[in-house]
């Protein structure tokens, strides 16, 4: 079964998605795509650590998702995906996608589309619990930047594209989360 968490920066939907996977009783694998490319990303993700329980495994994988998913998947264990957005923006830097962007091309980077799409056809494929999360976005002004209007519109088709195949979709505000489906 997989779920998709999505909210606001600071929404409360990382402890959500944390506290779900501890109350599935698997073991649990954190799956996480940041990386550490400047101080206050580190900070972040050392927050993210201090959180975890240390007997959680830990599998860093910041652009091939879906090979991660396929390789850990397993009926005994709960993935914990966190975060979608960053994995995103990390798939957009990794090939042309944010240089054509920027020069005002239109975007067409095999290794951004190839990824998503290979996302969306393992997720319902998948053995266990696999729960994701992800920044909702779309909520204020579009972006001035080209590629900030890049990144809006393409962190909107993804979560929308994730939440169709996924069985449970939960929106998280102000620490609360409102179930969607």
């Amino acid at each position: 079964m997989s779920e998709l968490i999505f909210g606001g920066a600071r929404s409360g939907k990382s402890q959500l998605a944390e506290k779900r996977a501890i109350d599935t009783g698997l073991r649990v694998i954190y799956i996480a795509t940041a990386q550490a490319l400047d101080g206050e990303m580190k900070q972040r993700i050392a927050h993210h650590q201090a959180r975890r329980p240390s007997e959680w495994g830990l599998v860093e994988s910041p652009l091939y998702l879906a090979e991660t998913l396929r390789q850990h998947a397993a009926p005994d264990v709960c993935l914990l995906v966190d975060c979608l957005t960053l994995w995103l923006t990390n798939l957009l830097f990794a090939g042309q996608a944010a240089n054509q962007a920027e020069a005002g091309k239109p975007v067409n980077c095999p290794l951004f589309e190839g990824e998503i799409m290979a996302l969306i056809a393992v997720l319902p494929k998948l053995p266990g619990k696999i729960i994701l999360v992800s920044n909702e976005v779309g909520c204020g002004i579009v972006p001035m930047a080209s590629l900030s209007r890049l990144f809006a519109d393409e962190q909107g088709r993804l979560n929308q594209r994730v939440a169709a195949v996924c069985e449970k979709v939960t929106l998280v505000a102000a620490g609360l989360p409102l179930v969607l489906k």
